[in-house]
């Protein structure tokens, strides 16, 4: 296993696992449409591209294959974080997580937020993240509820 920061050669595999990622979630919590219009933004949606060449992020490869990754953009926000379906539940979301909590704590941080899926809210209380809220969007004119979720990472 290989952890490494992200590079802008990284974009089209980094929508390689983003895809993946979604398109292996179980449809009794995204249905097959939820999942189509969600999956689509990796090249529907420009502000995408911008996450990861903006943003600041961390990727773990296996056998030189990107199997997950994260980023922060803003500084303050973990604006995408996905895993590889056969990948889940393996302890690669955490490594991840604690990466950038880290990273976000040595620039001196006080606290980080993001916006948890159904599915990835649970990866985050389990590391003491708090839910604000609940919260529904509409992506594609499809609607998805997510936890508005935070952490404060500064060390008193």
């Amino acid at each position: 296993m290989n952890l490494r920061q992200i590079t802008i050669k990284d974009q089209l595999e980094l929508k390689k696992v983003y895809f993946d990622s979604i398109q292996s979630l179980d449809e009794k919590i995204y249905s097959q449409e939820q999942k189509r219009a969600w999956s689509s933004q990796a090249w529907n949606n420009p502000d995408f591209n911008k996450l990861i060449t903006n943003g600041k992020g961390w990727l773990i490869c296996k056998h030189g294959i990107i199997i997950a990754f994260a980023t922060r953009h803003p500084q303050e926000r973990i604006a995408l974080f996905y895993c590889r379906g056969k990948f889940q539940r393996k302890g690669y979301g955490s490594k991840l997580l604690h990466k950038l909590e880290n990273e976000a704590r040595e620039e001196g941080l006080d606290s980080l937020s993001t916006e948890a899926s159904l599915i990835s809210y649970k990866l985050f209380l389990k590391n003491k993240w708090e839910i604000i809220r609940k919260e529904k969007v509409n992506i594609n004119n499809i609607f998805f509820e997510r936890y508005k979720m935070t952490k404060i990472i500064k060390i008193n």
